[in-house]
């Protein structure tokens, strides 16, 4: 069974997707577009991502997707951590067509200049509210907030974090002494489990597998299988790679994990930390 713990659903007049060089994935993908790409990869089902709109309705929308979909085990929906009025709105989310398959909440907090925000009294309120109320919470952040992050897993221990394309790491030579150490300080936290997913966008085109292997060897030896998933990030992953051929780089990676091992990077991790429902 292969999960694929990371992927996303968007249409073209997204604000974010007017950045220049973005305009081959400045376009509509669909349910319609995601399940043939399932199907080449014998994929059995997805968690879809919220996609940077940042606001309700694409949650709305996301959980409606899904209700309809069987193939969409899951939704990390959005919701701001700053939302003083956090609690009620996941208590609207829960009365929504789908409310059901809502596994997880994230925010954009990559895009936070502040140091402390993950510090701030409101946001670890907001963090514990996420999980008390079942949910976990995806962390989609620069390596550079890799510190905080782990402050704010410590500080809310009842909360389960999942690190989203290993923090976005800068893959350079220079660049993976600083990851090493904030990935492994993450990984020291029992609450924290990472997806192998967003790598090759990372390195950008003409990227080679071994140019993402140290980071996936690096995630398998401080995590561990159990506390790792794979994710393809389509249809970002599409600016450098089709989703096929994305996976199968992360495959090429996971050749000396035994079978057991295997199994819970391709699905078992993910269906265990989101309580998916998927058939066998």
């Amino acid at each position: 069974m292969i999960i694929d713990a990371h992927q996303h659903l968007w249409t073209a007049d997204y604000p974010w997707l007017a950045a220049p060089g973005l305009e081959a994935i400045r376009q509509d993908y669909t349910v319609a577009d995601l399940v043939p790409r399932l199907d080449e990869v014998g994929v059995t089902a997805t968690v879809l991502v919220e996609a940077g709109r940042c606001d309700t309705d694409e949650t709305a929308e996301f959980l409606a997707h899904a209700a309809t979909t069987p193939r969409i085990a899951g939704v990390v929906g959005w919701a701001s951590l700053t939302d003083p009025a956090i609690s009620a709105t996941l208590a609207g989310y829960r009365d929504l067509p789908g409310a059901a398959k809502l596994v997880g909440l994230r925010d954009q907090v990559q895009g936070v200049a502040d140091p402390g925000h993950l510090a701030r009294p409101d946001v670890r309120a907001a963090l514990a509210a996420i999980g008390a109320a079942g949910l976990t919470f995806d962390l989609v952040v620069h390596i550079g907030q890799g510190a905080s992050c782990a402050e704010a897993a410590r500080a809310t221990p009842g909360t389960t974090f999942v690190l989203d394309h290993l923090g976005k790491p800068r893959i350079t030579a220079a660049g993976f002494a600083q990851w090493r150490t904030k990935v492994r300080d993450l990984a020291g936290c029992d609450n924290v489990v990472a997806k192998l997913s967003g790598l090759l966008t990372e390195v950008g085109p003409g990227w080679r597998v071994a140019d993402i292997r140290p980071y996936v060897d690096t995630a398998l030896e401080v995590f561990g299988p159990h506390r790792l998933m794979a994710g393809s990030d389509w249809p970002v992953c599409e600016l450098v790679a089709p989703y096929a051929e994305a996976w199968s780089a992360l495959d090429a990676c996971l050749g000396e994990l035994s079978s057991t091992e295997r199994a819970a990077v391709l699905g078992g991790t993910a269906i265990r930390t989101y309580a998916l429902e998927v058939g066998s």
